[in-house]
């Protein structure tokens, strides 16, 4: 098979959600058709020991949480699916964010008794800046919730976005019946188990139907399908690949119900693998030369061989294990001699992989957030991935002191995954973690614990304004607590404002220093 072909089977794609509404759920219902799974964990599964596949980490089965983005790859019906489920709670945004420049699609999933949430919006605008197609699936119909015309509406107002409704709810809760499959044209009826039954439009006169057509919940709908049929939007696949228009699906991921339907029709539409930005111009997928990028970088997956995995987004050519590689910011080249396809934290060896696919390589520690690898001759990186700066900012010691070998271990492997920033005393070997939120901080202590066995303690410095520096302007006389100097890990000098008040009354003082936004540098601003 030639390497376009192999690219046009793939389908990348993220899940999204505010937490709850079923985005690791729905993730186990895919795993399931994928045939990688025989029974679906549920995310609250604890008292019977059984735990969401995608959740590996061993505080998120304790806490019923995502907390770090996980990947998995499947086929299914001809394709070769990689779905990358990302943490819904706002305390991972970033890990979340730059999960999503690894993707070529996103499914946003909408709790239909709560309608859209905050985390959602901020994902949504993330997506909607990258122009990544977004596949909405309106979940947790087995329950009473809100008017679909009513979701519908708000979609469109708050998200900006045109709304084609695939299918189309008879009932919800104790009232739900199914759904009206408007793309293939057929009922699917809800019979309160696993089981779907599919009725053609053209067979639902028959008398053994008589019962469900004649039901006024039925009717109700009926009479709501002709409005949306005269006064809804036209479809456009089109105008969903430019992510102008959202298909939305109606379904519970719980039940499950109307999932099946959602996910075929989701892959039969999702785009392939498509060219990529790069500092020489564009990489087309079906390029010959292999070419990839590291969005995420995951330590201690097996915590017995104390490991670490950077996941990489292949993006053009073909990746074969063993094959030489040109790391672009050293370019120095490796080996990529240990690769593997993910369910979770479960890992089998890959020996190709083709644009679209996303693999995990063995970190020797050579590896940055962003790093691209490339094949061949030509020098060039993928697009720089965003950053975003702390909110909080904490001190942090070792209890015992003869374990400060273990400790700056475990924070520089920990602080290399991204999801929490590691700052230094600007002349000391002081350790301040910034953060988003408090969870973050958990998760470091649990894992340092519990991977690293080191106990650690918090002093808080509360929250900072961070504006990086020019080393060239750095006075050292001129800050004090209410602008406290301190290096990054690259040895950058920043500063942590107290408060708008210190950060004004600073720039009124020294006009002529260069207080540098990280927001404004990356202008992601508008997610905030």
């Amino acid at each position: 098979m030639t390497i376009q072909e192999e690219v046009k089977k793939r389908k990348t794609f993220a899940i999204i959600s505010h937490p709850d509404a079923g985005k690791t759920t729905l993730t186990e219902k895919l795993l399931l058709f994928g045939n990688l799974i025989r029974s679906a964990g549920t995310v609250k599964g604890k008292k019977s020991g059984k735990f969401a596949t995608s959740d590996w980490m061993e505080i998120e089965k304790q806490r019923g949480i995502s907390v770090t983005s996980s990947v998995m790859n499947f086929p299914y019906k001809g394709h070769q699916v990689n779905i990358l489920d990302t943490p819904g709670h706002e305390d991972f945004s970033e890990d979340t964010y730059r999960t999503l420049t690894a993707v070529d699609s996103v499914v946003m999933i909408i709790d239909a008794t709560k309608g859209i949430e905050a985390q959602t919006i901020k994902l949504f605008k993330v997506c909607r800046m990258r122009g990544i197609p977004i596949f909405t699936f309106i979940n947790k119909l087995d329950r009473e919730g809100r008017q679909p015309l009513e979701l519908l509406e708000e979609i469109e107002q708050v998200l900006n976005i045109e709304t084609y409704p695939m299918n189309w709810p008879v009932g919800m809760g104790k009232r739900f019946l199914g759904i009206f499959n408007r793309f293939d044209k057929n009922f699917v009826k809800y019979n309160g188990n696993e089981e779907e039954t599919y009725i053609a439009y053209d067979e639902l006169d028959k008398p053994e139907h008589k019962e469900l057509v004649e039901h006024p919940t039925y009717q109700e709908t009926v009479e709501e399908l002709e409005l949306l049929d005269e006064a809804g939007d036209l479809f456009s696949l089109d105008a969903v690949l430019a992510g102008e228009q959202t298909p939305v699906f109606f379904g519970s991921a719980l039940a499950p119900f109307g999932v099946q339907t959602f996910f075929d029709t989701f892959i039969s539409m999702a785009p392939a693998p498509v060219p990529r930005k790069t500092t020489e111009g564009v990489m087309s997928p079906d390029n010959p030369d292999f070419s990839g990028f590291i969005f995420k970088i995951q330590a201690n997956m097996n915590p017995a061989h104390r490991d670490r995995v950077a996941f990489l987004r292949v993006c053009s050519g073909k990746f074969e294990r063993g094959m030489n590689v040109k790391l672009a910011r050293t370019e120095k080249t490796i080996k990529l001699s240990q690769s593997q396809q993910f369910v979770a934290s479960s890992r089998d060896t890959i020996e190709e992989a083709y644009a679209g696919d996303i693999i995990g390589i063995y970190d020797p520690n050579a590896y940055r957030i962003g790093d691209t690898l490339i094949e061949g001759k030509d020098q060039f990186e993928y697009d720089e991935l965003p950053q975003f700066p702390p909110e909080q900012f904490k001190r942090v010691t070792a209890k015992n002191v003869m374990k400060s070998k273990q400790f700056k271990k475990g924070i520089e492997q920990l602080v290399q995954e991204g999801a929490i920033q590691l700052l230094k005393g600007y002349r000391t070997e002081t350790y301040i973690l910034g953060a988003v939120g408090e969870l973050q901080y958990e998760v470091f202590e649990y894992r340092m614990k519990n991977e690293y066995n080191v106990e650690v303690m918090f002093e808080s410095i509360g929250e900072r304004i961070p504006r990086w520096l020019k080393e060239e302007q750095v006075d050292e006389t001129i800050f004090d607590e209410r602008s406290m100097l301190v290096r990054g890990r690259e040895g950058e000098p920043i500063v942590l404002f107290k408060s708008d008040f210190a950060l004004r009354w600073f720039k009124d003082k020294h006009p002529d220093i260069d207080l540098i936004d990280l927001l404004d540098v990356n202008q992601y601003d508008q997610t905030y």
